[in-house]
């Protein structure tokens, strides 16, 4: 059983050893410098559209309207941080609020043909920074580094959400 640190239970009732810490260590500072870069090398596209919104855009342009809760629980976001960034969103055109079908007291958000655009302009251009990051990769490296990365994030969302396995 792993020690608790002031007070909060462990996460896992696995005994961690020195290269388990190791590997989280190395983890941690490789996760963090990629947050870091990722702010700085991906500016908004409109100096007034926040970079985390690109995410909320992606999601309504690739899976069409949905109501702004689901998309909360989808990209694992506080439902307060989903509503300002949606805000931004609509104030730039970028996205719109429509009535729910199935609930006229509800809305559905979707994006806008400009909302389209403007993702399809950000995707190619971040796109262009990752192949120039990775043009020293083989095709099937980086197609398996995308594989590994996907399946720690599912993995670490899976049991930072309660279901160990």
């Amino acid at each position: 059983m792993t020690a608790e640190i002031d007070g909060a239970p462990p996460l896992s009732d696995r005994t961690l050893d020195d290269r388990d810490i190791d590997v989280a260590d190395r983890l941690v500072h490789q996760i963090v410098m990629l947050m870091r870069l990722v702010k700085r090398v991906a500016p908004a596209y409109r100096a007034e559209l926040e970079t985390a919104a690109f995410p909320l855009l992606a999601r309504l342009a690739t899976d069409g309207p949905q109501r702004s809760g689901e998309i909360a629980a989808a990209m694992c976001a506080d439902p307060s941080t989903i509503s300002r960034q949606v805000a931004g969103l609509v104030r730039s055109g970028l996205v719109e609020r429509r009535a729910d079908p199935e609930d006229g007291r509800a809305s559905l958000l979707a994006a806008t043909t400009e909302g389209h655009r403007v993702l399809d302009t950000e995707r190619r251009r971040r796109a262009g920074q990752l192949v120039d990051a990775l043009a020293e990769w083989t095709p099937e490296s980086r197609g398996q580094f995308a594989d590994l990365l996907g399946r720690f994030v599912a993995d670490l969302q899976r049991t930072t959400e309660g279901d160990p396995r």
